[in-house]
């Protein structure tokens, strides 16, 4: 234990020495270590004090806080109540605008509905009466020996030709789009005249036609006789063609071209096989030759034509009417945008008194994470003893 172990400024230091040296450095840190946990445990005693104090300052606070939001919630639900009202006002509003259109629309369908009835039942009276026509051409052609002494009769042959056409025209078109011996201005009155919807000018149908010359044909007993004859035909027609043109075209008044009206299938078909020539300078002259079924067809045509015409004068009823609703729906629009900017100027109120109350709330947190100096509570009482007197 005597033993030197260190040497410090020519004094040895023995083991002994060492040893009691490190017992009072350690005895003198336990004593700084005691004194340090005491002073620590004041401190915390103090800082628990105090956080207590600031503890029931922040609950104070929260709870005048917790009184605002209260406050302000109350003011939001009333804010909600009214705006719930004002949607169900609108939302009324726009189901008696949209009740009015959509009654307005349906009862514009049931029209149409009921026009398009009334067309398809006008269509089937005329498909009735087309089949009745084609059962009458029936019986027609079983009547060719009637026919034959009808046409022998040029007076009788006239009116035959009159009768079938007018039948023909009057079964397909209404009343209104076609006339029967109308005056013209350079005073001709043709057999029948057509007029058409959208065009001034009328078209004109001639129901006469030469038949000697087709009977002498029939009757020709040799090739000179019928060689006489075809000329007779071809002379016939070419002059009738020629005064339906110069009495029947006229510029402004009637249409570029004519119907020349053979009332027998039979005369149109031997037209056709043996007078292509005839017929090739009938249509240059603008003369067109029909037969009863190709004027059936005709009359078909115009009849769609005239169809037509009324359909679209249906449909510009109908987009006159869907214009006025658009401009109703356009109106609704506008007002209903312009509750948009309401509802859209209240959401931005209520999100202003929600930021401000979140700013009241941060407000009140810096206000209550202040370390503020602890005062005595009798303080303040001669100040207010000065303000009282």
């Amino acid at each position: 234990m005597n033993d030197v172990v260190l040497v410090i400024a020519d004094q040895p230091v023995t083991l002994l020495q060492l040893a009691l040296a490190a017992g009072g450095l350690a005895l003198l840190l336990l004593l700084l270590t005691l004194l340090s946990v005491s002073r620590g445990a004041r401190a915390r005693a103090a800082e628990a004090a105090a956080l207590a104090e600031r503890q029931r300052e922040m609950d104070d606070k929260m709870a005048e806080i917790g009184r605002a939001n209260a406050e302000l919630t109350g003011r939001l639900s009333q804010m909600g109540e009214a705006l719930s009202a004002r949607q169900i006002d609108l939302a009324r509003l726009m189901a008696e605008r949209l009740d009015a259109v959509t009654s307005r629309v349906g009862q514009g369908l049931q029209e149409q509905t009921k026009a398009q009835s009334d067309n398809l039942g006008k269509l089937n009276e005329r498909l009735a009466v087309i089949d009745a026509a084609q059962t009458r051409l029936a019986g027609l052609t079983e009547q060719v020996v009637g026919l034959k002494d009808i046409l022998a009769n040029k007076q009788a042959r006239g009116a035959f030709g009159q009768g079938r056409m007018e039948a023909i025209v009057r079964d397909g078109l209404p009343a209104a789009f076609f006339e029967f011996q109308a005056t013209l201005s350079n005073r001709t009155r043709p057999d029948c005249v057509i007029r058409l919807p959208g065009d001034e000018r009328a078209l004109v149908v001639d129901a006469k036609f030469p038949l000697e010359g087709f009977s002498a044909l029939k009757e020709a007993s040799d090739e000179e006789a019928r060689q006489a004859a075809r000329a007779r035909v071809r002379g016939d027609f070419i002059r009738h063609v020629k005064d339906i043109a110069d009495k029947y075209f006229i510029p402004g008044e009637t249409q570029d071209i004519a119907l020349l009206f053979v009332p027998s299938e039979a005369v149109f078909a031997d037209l056709n096989e043996m007078f292509e020539d005839v017929v090739q300078r009938a249509h240059k002259a603008r003369v067109i030759i029909v037969s009863p079924s190709l004027l059936m067809m005709a009359v078909q045509v115009m009849l769609a034509i005239v169809r037509d015409a009324r359909i679209r004068e249906q449909a510009h009823a109908i987009q006159t009417e869907v214009a006025k609703m658009m401009e109703d729906v356009r109106r609704l629009a506008e007002r209903a945008g312009k509750l948009e900017t309401h509802f859209r100027q209240a959401q931005e109120d209520v999100a202003g008194m929600a930021l401000s109350a979140d700013r009241t709330l941060k407000r009140g947190q810096k206000i209550a994470n202040l370390d503020l100096p602890e005062t005595p509570a009798a303080a303040p009482a001669p100040l207010f003893q000065r303000a009282a007197e």
